[in-house]
This record gives C-alpha cells, sequence and structure tokens, in this order.
C-alpha cells in the first residue's frame, strides 16, 4: 500500500493531488477517506513545536497517517531530537488535533525514530519561515 490513501472508484480524485502521508487500511467511502484525510493535514498544520516557529507538519514529523475502518487514526511521527524539551507535549497536542477533526474516532500517536529526522525532511514554506535556505 502506498503512503497515500488509495482510491478505488475510476472518478476520484488522482493520486498526486492527495495529501501525502496518509494511508488508509479502511473500507470507507474514498471521498470520506479524501475528506478526512485533508482535514486531519489541516488539524496537524495547526500544531508547533513551541520552540519553532512551523508547524509540525511541514517540519517533515509525520510519518505516517493511517485511517482504519472504525474511524480510528493511528498517526507515526518523530521529533526534530530524542532530547527534544517538548517531547511530552507534542504528541498529545497531535492527538487533540486528529480527533477535533469531524468524523475521526479513537486517535493514538506514536513516536518513532526512524527514519532519523533531518532538515530534508522539511517543506519549503517551513524552510522559508525558518530562513533555511
Amino acid at each position: 500500500m502506498s503512503d497515500i490513501a488509495e482510491a478505488k472508484t475510476p472518478d476520484a480524485t488522482p493520486e498526486a493531488e492527495k495529501p501525502a502521508h496518509i494511508q488508509t487500511t479502511s473500507a470507507l467511502d474514498p471521498a470520506e477517506t479524501e475528506r478526512l484525510g485533508t482535514e486531519i493535514v489541516a488539524a496537524l498544520k495547526t500544531v508547533f513545536d513551541p520552540e519553532i516557529p512551523a508547524d509540525i507538519y511541514e517540519l517533515g514529523l509525520i510519518y505516517k497517517v493511517d485511517i482504519k475502518d472504525d474511524r480510528s487514526v493511528q498517526v507515526e511521527m518523530t521529533l526534530t531530537t530524542p532530547n527534544c524539551p517538548a517531547a511530552e507535549e507534542l504528541p498529545t497536542m497531535v492527538e487533540n488535533a486528529v480527533a477535533s477533526v469531524p468524523g475521526v474516532g479513537l486517535v493514538k500517536v506514536e513516536i518513532v525514530w526512524e527514519p532519523t529526522w533531518t532538515p530534508d525532511r522539511m517543506t519549503d514554506e517551513a524552510r522559508l519561515v525558518l530562513n533555511m535556505w
């Protein structure tokens, strides 16, 4: 399965236009999966590392979002460093943000360390905010 939500209908949004990092292991309607994925990404973009003026999605800290049949969501994320001062609060902030999306069930956030985060994972938007060109 790809890292992008897969649609089964021919008239669905092309894969290239779907949000990155969204995976589905569910039989939910493709349009509903698309809506949930888009709204989950929007919610993730509201979460900021308290020490960095860029959101965690643009920083590349979100590795995977898996939407299940029962609408539960599993998020795999990392931190910029194992010694991150926000290590205790960021997973809760992510859980709350994703849980705020209408239609989402139980949310589980897991911190992973592989692959190791590097600045290469940041989007151009994050690089601009952080002046890292």
